[in-house]
């Protein structure tokens, strides 16, 4: 047994000795040979900048849609004043405008914003 755990304490010392060295060295990360067996990923800044402007519409866009399912209660239950209404009704069309003004500056479609959720099923 001591044979098994003296051979994984090596590859994790090897592992850290690497790592080590790695971080010692003056050569930047893009300018060093890839070793190993792990494939470094390239990603642009408009990907990242896309799937995060992705992200946070789909967030803004799920929180607009839960603010919108209040204000039918709240004016179904009769809490609300004309005025009230009418403001929150405004607010809600402008809010709607702005998703969609962000959603068309970072390239995206409608059913972009609905991310996948894996088991859960869909965001929206």
């Amino acid at each position: 047994m001591s044979g098994v755990a003296d051979a994984d304490t090596r590859i994790l010392s090897e592992d850290m000795t690497e790592f080590a060295r790695v971080m010692r060295s003056e050569t930047p990360p893009d300018q060093r040979p890839v070793t190993g067996t792990a494939p470094r990923i390239n990603v642009s800044d408009d990907d990242v900048k896309r799937g995060l402007g992705r992200l946070v519409l789909a967030l803004v866009r799920l929180l607009h849609e839960l603010l919108e399912r209040q204000a039918i209660r709240r004016m179904d239950s009769g809490t609300l004043t004309d005025d009230e209404i009418e403001r929150l009704g405004l607010a809600l069309m402008k809010q709607t405008e702005e998703i969609e003004r962000l959603r068309r500056t970072f390239g995206l479609e409608e059913e972009d914003l609905n991310i996948d959720l894996g088991p859960l099923g869909k965001l929206l």
